[in-house]
């Protein structure tokens, strides 16, 4: 797992400091190094799930440490990490759960904003499932499920900033977000 997350932080470092689109470097790359975990891992068990949301934090630490976007990056790397379940026949609601947990977990330790990382790891879902032919609501349930527990497992007020901006976020479908963050269905 070390050498993987290694290497997709270096792969990230150098495509991130010459992107002008971070999203699509970081989902290309993300993409690839997910598969090759997956399709290295044979039959793919809760460990690599795990190994998934490892990868997505030190993703999230090679966009920042090249001064790129890190909105952008997280959108990017939970796109490609729903790509690349889609793509060896794994849980892409569990891979969206997993990324999104990196996602938030990684912009934490890096000191930036777990909020906008939860509405990016949400968007990226999103846009997944418009590549891979997945159900948009399941992958953004998915992925506000795994913000909102890696922002608990940060502490309170980290949760507190992740569903204030998760239910403030206009681009993301409050119907969703509202039913599970209040238990009331719109």
């Amino acid at each position: 797992m070390a050498s993987l997350a290694d290497n997709l932080k270096n792969s990230l470092v150098s495509v991130v400091e010459g992107a002008g689109d971070v999203v699509s470097a970081t989902k290309n790359v993300t993409r690839d190094t997910i598969v090759g975990l997956m399709q290295a891992g044979g039959d793919v068990a809760e460990g690599s799930m795990q190994a998934v949301s490892g990868m997505i934090a030190e993703g999230v630490h090679a966009v920042s440490q090249v001064g790129g976007s890190v909105t952008s990056g997280v959108e990017g790397l939970v796109s490609g990490a729903v790509s690349a379940a889609s793509s060896t026949g794994v849980s892409t609601v569990a891979a969206a759960s997993h990324a999104a947990s990196g996602a938030v977990r990684g912009a934490s330790e890096v000191g930036e904003d777990v909020g906008e990382a939860a509405v990016s790891a949400v968007r990226g879902a999103i846009n997944a499932a418009g590549e891979v032919g997945g159900d948009s609501a399941d992958l953004a349930k998915n992925a506000v499920m795994g913000s909102l527990q890696a922002a608990d497992d940060i502490g309170s007020e980290a949760g507190s900033i992740v569903r204030k901006a998760l239910l403030n976020a206009a681009a993301l479908p409050h119907d969703v977000i509202d039913a599970l963050l209040t238990g009331k269905a719109e």
